[in-house]
């Protein structure tokens, strides 16, 4: 449960992974808890003009739920974090990712004179996954190898030889990065369809593409969180250790 003392001092990131229901309160208010979790609660109060009494209210309101009901993320050992980022997220852009741009596509080539926004739409796609594949493989065999030798080593009591990219540092602003290029181009494409909202005459390929792409960018918002706000900060404390 998210304490009510000095909430506004507080980070986003740092809240949201005390407890991710903080993220749905941030969402009503449009704040971005992901790439945007390293302001504090009161520079994005002043920033979007958001009652900061209001938001801290809804905050402290959480309620406690058992531990059982809901996951803690940031008490998980970082080899089982990192197997489930890649078990459940990782997963979810591979598999979602082909469907979203045959939609788009389709939608572009049958509705693009009508409506111009979706032949943006498919553009961005297009560079959201390239950009993310790519993502991806670096992540898991480059930055994660490595997060789990440290784990490894340091449950050994061993040493652990520097890596080529000298430190964890070095592959974490890549990625941190990409993560703000995900998320900018994400957002871009919630402006250009009116919140994912498709026309009253649209067919249902238009329809099912919207509803994928808010579920897509839902799923991106938890996937950056773990890793921006809960493995990255997490893996450069291990690595200090040594």
């Amino acid at each position: 449960m998210i304490e009510q003392k000095a909430i506004q001092t507080r980070t986003i990131g740092e809240l949201v992974a005390e407890d991710y229901r903080a993220a749905g309160v941030f969402k009503q208010y449009g704040i971005d808890f992901c790439c945007g979790g390293k302001r504090t609660v009161a520079e994005v109060c002043s920033q979007k003009g958001v009652p900061l009494a209001e938001l801290e209210e809804k905050l402290g309101r959480l309620e406690e739920r058992p531990a059982a009901q809901r996951l803690q993320f940031n008490e998980w050992a970082l080899p089982f974090l990192i197997d489930y980022i890649i078990n459940i997220h990782h997963t979810y852009v591979q598999e979602k990712l082909p469907q979203l741009l045959e939609y788009a596509q389709k939608v572009a080539k049958v509705h693009g004179h009508a409506y111009p926004e979706t032949v943006v739409i498919a553009h961005k796609l297009e560079s959201l996954a390239e950009e993310l594949f790519a993502h991806l493989r670096k992540e898991e065999l480059i930055l994660f190898p490595y997060v789990k030798e440290l784990w490894k080593a340091k449950e050994a009591g061993e040493a652990v030889a520097a890596p080529p990219f000298q430190t964890a540092q070095n592959p974490i602003r890549v990625m941190e990065d990409e993560h703000e290029f995900a998320g900018s181009t994400m957002a871009e494409i919630r402006q250009l369809s009116d919140n994912f909202t498709p026309p009253e005459a649209a067919c249902n390929t238009y329809r099912v593409l919207y509803a994928l792409l808010e579920e897509f960018e839902e799923d991106l918002h938890q996937h950056v969180h773990l890793e921006n706000n809960i493995l990255f900060p997490q893996a450069v404390e291990l690595e200090r250790s040594f």
